[in-house]
């Protein structure tokens, strides 16, 4: 849990320095959130990538590793399903905020488009939690789940800003499987988001 509270740490600071005003306006203007991301991206595969062992998990799991993805959206689904009697919204519109897997930016776009304002921001919330929550429970559902399972609640995000917490909690040999669940989820939203909102 400490690496997760460092974390969370960082992130409250940052919305405190933002919302304060106090830093350059140059930072304040710029976003360069990205440009961190890559040199994270860069440091994990290093990481990655020294580790000779990191590549046999994919050797020995094979054709499994697509049931990680799978996993994911079946799990996403029933769990829009399971909150559908407590909220007052369509099961289409609760799918289409599920198909998000993380990816807040894109599913919140395209549910804008097809279900309102309302539900794009419901979408971006959700999104938004569950980054924030596998970053700071991820060690937790390692213990508690299993070593998937900070994987599964990443979701879209477990290819990027999650993976290093993934790393932490599960293990370099689940990053190809971190990574390789993320892209297919990645690729999937575009297409998922509008297919589940108007089959439903």
């Amino acid at each position: 849990m400490k690496g997760s509270l460092i974390i969370l740490s960082f992130f409250v600071v940052g919305i405190i320095l933002g919302f304060s005003r106090f830093l350059p306006e140059l930072l304040i203007e710029n976003d360069y959130s990205m440009y961190a991301l890559y040199a994270l991206m860069l440091f994990v595969g290093i990481s990655i990538g020294a580790d000779t062992s990191a590549l046999s998990v994919i050797k020995k799991v094979k054709y499994k590793i697509l049931l990680v993805p799978a996993v994911v959206i079946i799990g996403s689904l029933l769990g829009a399903f399971a909150v559908s009697f407590f909220l007052p919204y369509k099961l289409n519109e609760l799918f289409g905020v599920a198909s998000g897997f993380g990816y807040y930016s894109l599913s919140s776009l395209i549910l804008k488009d097809i279900c309102g304002a309302e539900i794009a921001t419901l979408a971006l919330l959700s999104n938004i939690f569950r980054e924030v929550g596998t970053l700071l429970l991820a060690p937790l559902m390692a213990i508690a789940f299993g070593k998937l399972a900070p994987i599964a609640s990443g979701g879209a995000t477990a290819m990027d800003s999650t993976l290093p917490i993934v790393i932490t909690a599960s293990g370099k040999e689940y990053a190809m499987i971190s990574v390789f669940s993320g892209i297919v989820l990645t690729i999937l939203v575009p297409f998922l988001v509008p297919l589940v909102v108007e089959l439903f």
